[in-house]
């Protein structure tokens, strides 16, 4: 009787097994795109756990929650949540993103606004709005990013007949592109320049005139211009700006980041001190977002910052076959734009972090916490991985359709 409870119990047990496996198989079926790209989102998903970990013992401890605790809570949950974004996002052909554009553009803009009327305040810039109910607050301009992006793909594909037209065509692009850096810069200006950057580029992929592009140019100068010497954050951009071309002539309090980045990536050597060994984490204000790339170099060195580095050029390489691969204009210039937005994010993030720009707010995507910041990322990643499975299975029937033509050996 034993053996026979024993016998059930391993058949059980196989058939639990044999059930797990199939499911997983199903799932890995399902799983389209490039398949470089999965392997970066996995690397840099682990790559964010173990540095977050590090450097949130400060913030974990003012909370008075373990650092396990506190990581899982404010990271691990976002980390799992984002590569569900990405798989979801990733099923959804990307075609019905044109649609979704208009909607998102409609929501962005009045939300922009509200943001900078009523949006909680950080250092004086007004970026952050609570969402009711659940009271998850989350950046407008991560929003606004996803929103112009998908919003000036489907525009210049759809305008491609008549893009010279200044009135149906040129008009409706340029505005959209300077209404949204204007609502970003008035209080996040590095982010604003970064989407206007994009723009440009994406401008220029869709074929529109070298004389139009200027005019947008010098209308994104001019509304710079104004952010920079007549906005609220006026005097904050001005002792950036200031901090970075003139460290010597600064208080310390005015180079205290940076100071501390420096020291960071110094002691980090070409090795590094080793994962948790990191002393910087303790004095810079934020070694888990803005600052994760100089912990990242103090803990793992030099060589540790090169592969981080190496995995974003990767990314860019593989979103760029993408883009020449595509069938389709509107696949090609979503791609482009979203896989430009978040390579030029993450060198800006490591360029600060490097002393080679002033000190700016933007995170290093998919690795630096950021909650919200993280799923927006990851749906854009979603995206790009959409348009690559169209491409693939573009490939596959074009592979089909092909008619191999032999020739008949002769008779006798």
């Amino acid at each position: 009787m034993y053996t026979s409870n024993a016998h059930i119990d391993q058949d059980d047990q196989e058939q639990t097994s044999a059930g797990n496996k199939i499911s997983i198989d199903k799932l890995l079926a399902r799983t389209k795109g490039d398949r470089w790209i999965w392997l970066i989102i996995i690397m840099l998903s682990l790559i964010s756990i173990m540095a977050v970990y590090s450097a949130t013992g400060a913030i974990a401890y003012k909370k008075n929650m373990t650092v396990e605790k506190f990581v899982f809570v404010k990271h691990i949950i976002f980390v799992l949540l984002g590569i569900f974004m990405i798989y979801i996002s990733h099923l959804l052909d990307y075609k019905y993103y044109a649609g979704i554009s208009k909607i998102l553009m409609i929501i962005t803009l009045p939300l922009l606004l509200y943001t900078l009327a009523f949006g909680t305040n950080l250092n004086g810039a007004a970026r952050w709005v609570q969402v009711p109910v659940i009271g998850l607050t989350f950046q407008t301009s991560d929003l606004a990013k996803l929103a112009l992006i998908t919003f000036l793909a489907r525009m210049l594909t759809k305008k491609q007949e008549n893009i010279k037209d200044v009135k149906n065509a040129f008009v409706p692009i340029m505005g959209s592109v300077c209404v949204v850096f204007i609502l970003i810069a008035l209080a996040n200006l590095s982010t604003a320049l970064m989407l206007f950057g994009v723009s440009i580029l994406l401008l220029i992929i869709g074929r529109i005139s070298i004389k139009q592009i200027a005019i947008v140019c010098v209308g994104g100068v001019v509304l710079l211009m104004f952010v920079v010497f007549l906005g609220p954050r006026r005097e904050t951009y001005k002792s950036r700006i200031n901090s970075f071309l003139h460290p010597e002539l600064q208080h310390s309090d005015k180079t205290f980041q940076s100071d501390h980045s420096k020291i960071a990536l110094a002691t980090g050597g070409a090795f590094g001190k080793g994962p948790g060994n990191s002393t910087e984490r303790n004095f810079l204000p934020h070694p888990y977002s803005d600052f994760i790339f100089a912990i990242i170099i103090e803990e793992y060195g030099t060589i540790g910052g090169l592969a981080v580095m190496v995995l974003y050029l990767v990314l860019l390489y593989r979103c760029v076959r993408i883009v020449t691969r595509s069938p389709k204009a509107f696949g090609a210039l979503l791609a482009a734009g979203l896989s430009f937005s978040l390579t030029i994010q993450a060198f800006a993030n490591m360029a600060v972090a490097v002393g080679l720009g002033p000190v700016t707010g933007v995170p290093l995507p998919l690795v630096s916490m950021g909650g919200t910041s993280m799923i927006f990322t990851s749906i854009a990643f979603g995206i790009i991985l959409s348009v690559s499975r169209d491409v693939e299975e573009y490939s596959e029937k074009k592979d089909k359709e092909k008619v191999i033509v032999g020739t008949i050996p002769a008779m006798g």
